[in-house]
């Protein structure tokens, strides 16, 4: 690992310009202790692209990349299917990574990118960004001051019509699967955030609407160790338009996390209080970056640990098994996977 100085920003390099990473590039001027030094794509007219407009120098692969400059840190944004051997490839480096998610295909892949990093003593963290969302960070403290009592239910949803004929994410050898691994990467994450950790999952796909080899509309019901009720709704192919993409109700109080606010309400309460303005994309975006360049500086707790990146993998390994048996599929505890 590179020793890092605490006076000069720790030098970045961006894998994969596509999508997610342009976001992840608008984070860079709220974080002043980040700096992009290196841009890596397969295509290396897109990688041009953004050196040219980032001031930095642009390469094919990431291995011209470590030949040629010096990196601090890394994020990743490629697609899943080639997370290990990027991140691996970079551990060996000695550089932090702060990789998309999911963090891989399967947890097959993902506990191999764990344990590089733990012994090339790097951190490897999951972009997961509704963790860093202003107002999911008020309502777990909402959750865990009781103020909503004792939380029975809880919904997500994210469900808006994409045509996803001609995009990797619908293609299982490169994406691990569909909707399910997609989007309800998010949705596990945000369940074991919010309610800790789960311990059965079951998966209902409804028909097939867009002719993909993989699921593009299903319901993900869920039970966390603490008793609460999830059922998430994912799709590509349906509009499913809510003010709140989370819905948390408690036995003394409800709290609704919304696109353009969020609000709760106590049951002794005649009005709704207003706490949010709603998911700020950018805003997470930076703080997460924040978070992550603390982490790796000593000065901030990664929000995301090893556990939280293998769990959410795990969840979904899990969701998936209950789509092909039609069942429900209980998840090892973390001392039962240890006496495994």
């Amino acid at each position: 690992m590179h020793p890092t100085d605490n006076n000069r920003p720790l030098r970045f390099a961006l894998v994969g310009t596509g999508g997610i990473a342009q976001t992840h590039l608008q984070a860079f001027p709220g974080v002043g202790n980040a700096s992009l030094a290196a841009v890596v794509d397969t295509r290396r007219d897109a990688a041009e692209a953004v050196a040219a407009s980032h001031s930095c120098q642009a390469f094919e692969t990431v291995e011209q990349m470590l030949q040629s400059t010096r990196i601090d840190a890394a994020i990743v944004s490629t697609p899943p299917s080639t997370h290990p051997e990027i991140c691996m490839r970079l551990a060996r480096a000695g550089v932090h990574v702060l990789c998309e998610k999911p963090l891989a295909v399967d947890r097959n892949a993902a506990t191999p990118m764990i344990e590089m990093a733990q012994r090339c003593g790097t951190i490897l963290t999951m972009a997961s960004k509704f963790r860093y969302v202003s107002d999911m960070i008020y309502t777990r403290q909402l959750i865990t001051s009781g103020v909503l009592g004792e939380i029975l239910l809880f919904e997500n949803t994210f469900a808006g019509h994409v045509d996803m004929s001609r995009r990797w994410n619908s293609e299982p050898a490169i994406s691990g699967g569909g909707v399910l691994i997609d989007n309800g990467t998010h949705s596990v994450d945000i369940i074991r955030y919010l309610l800790g950790p789960i311990r059965w999952i079951q998966a209902v796909e409804a028909r097939r609407i867009q002719g993909l080899g993989v699921e593009d509309t299903l319901r993900l019901l869920a039970k966390t160790t603490g008793g609460t009720l999830a059922a998430v709704d994912l799709s590509w192919s349906i509009n499913k338009q809510t003010p709140w993409y989370v819905s948390v109700y408690g036995t003394a109080g409800t709290a609704l996390v919304g696109w353009g606010e969020s609000k709760y309400k106590r049951n002794v309460d005649r009005e709704w209080t207003v706490f949010g303005s709603g998911y700020q994309k950018i805003q997470a975006f930076t703080d997460q970056l924040k978070n992550f360049c603390n982490a790796i500086l000593g000065t901030e707790r990664l929000l995301i640990s090893y556990e939280d990146a293998i769990a959410s993998v795990e969840v979904i390994d899990h969701a998936y098994e209950s789509l092909r048996n039609d069942h429900w599929v209980s998840i090892p505890t973390v001392d039962e996977t240890v006496d495994a």
